[in-house]
């Protein structure tokens, strides 16, 4: 003799079907918006690491009269003496998301442009450089197009 009265327990299969539709739902909003996040914090994570390398320009420049021979073997340009061109905040260069380079130093030695570029191999690639300017001017080529526009000269545009 059965028991009509006994209630199954347990999840049917429909039920099981909806939670993995939301969670597919809320894990294809999520996702994006992380990577997002990711790539906000390397890009505040290069800020600071260029005006760390603005500070020590202006050490060299207190030491040397002049921002030329900041860069590694003694030239004015290229990978920077202090940081060896990885962006040191919180990464071991191996790990680095952004290349520091000095781009340029005027011919009487008295003003710089510095660069982080986002290395290839990241989830940075294609975020565009972050400049800072020894007058204190920063710009983000937030558009990736190896130019700047007069919008793109700020660090939060």
């Amino acid at each position: 003799m059965i028991n009509r009265n006994l209630k199954a327990k347990g999840f049917t299969l429909i039920e099981l079907m909806i939670v993995i539709a939301i969670i597919g739902i809320v894990t294809s909003i999520a996702y994006p918006s992380y990577q997002g996040f990711l790539k906000s914090s390397n890009r505040s994570a290069a800020q600071a690491d260029l005006m760390a390398l603005a500070a020590a320009m202006e050490r060299h420049k207190a030491a040397n009269y002049s921002y030329k021979g900041a860069a590694e073997s003694n030239s004015n340009t290229g990978a920077p003496e202090i940081f060896h061109a990885h962006s040191p905040s919180s990464e071991p260069a191996a790990n680095r998301k952004y290349d520091l380079t000095i781009d340029s130093v005027s011919a009487s030695g008295n003003s710089f442009v510095i660069i982080a570029t986002p290395v290839n191999s990241t989830n940075q690639s294609g975020d565009g450089k972050l400049y800072f300017y020894s007058d204190g001017r920063k710009a983000w080529d937030k558009d990736d197009s190896n130019s700047l526009s007069t919008a793109e000269y700020c660090w939060g545009c």
